[in-house]
């Protein structure tokens, strides 16, 4: 279920709590459960917080956009299992974390919620590269039998 942090925080933030693995590597997913980062929002998810709403996101990315006539700013679209997240990168927010955006494949980002002209969008505050997670899907003991993509939700 979605939580949100006690309202007299300074900043709420609505995500599903997904219960962190000690061993993460160790561990095979469940029937109809893939290994997903920690306390990231579906995409298909994104249009119950509010707008502004603080929220975390991850997925692969498919594409990095930096047009010429947008002075700076990076679009980029993460895809989970669920569907697509459009992410807006400032070019402040690109600085600090250059490496993840270029040459991320999996991304979780931390940002807030804008809803425009029917579209929704994630304003990144924080990237991180969980790229390295998806190493595990190379691992001998990574069973795909168990975990297929019609057993989701």
């Amino acid at each position: 279920m979605p939580k949100t942090l006690p309202s007299d925080d300074k900043c709420s933030i609505f995500v599903l709590m997904i219960p962190l693995i000690p061993n993460w590597q160790a561990t095979t997913p469940r029937p109809g459960q893939w290994p997903r980062p920690p306390a990231a929002l579906p995409a298909a998810r994104l249009v119950e917080p509010s707008d502004g709403a603080r929220v975390c996101v991850a997925g692969l990315v498919l594409v990095r956009q930096r047009p010429g006539t947008a002075k700076g700013v990076i679009f980029v679209t993460l895809e989970d299992e669920t569907g697509v997240a459009n992410v807006v990168v400032w070019a402040k927010t690109y600085e600090r974390f250059r490496r993840a955006v270029i040459s991320g494949r999996l991304l979780r980002v931390t940002g807030r919620l804008q809803r425009q002209s029917g579209v929704v969008h994630v304003v990144a505050e924080m990237i991180e590269d969980l790229s390295p997670l998806l190493d595990r899907l190379l691992l001998p003991d990574f069973r795909t039998e168990l975990a297929r993509a019609g057993d989701q939700p």
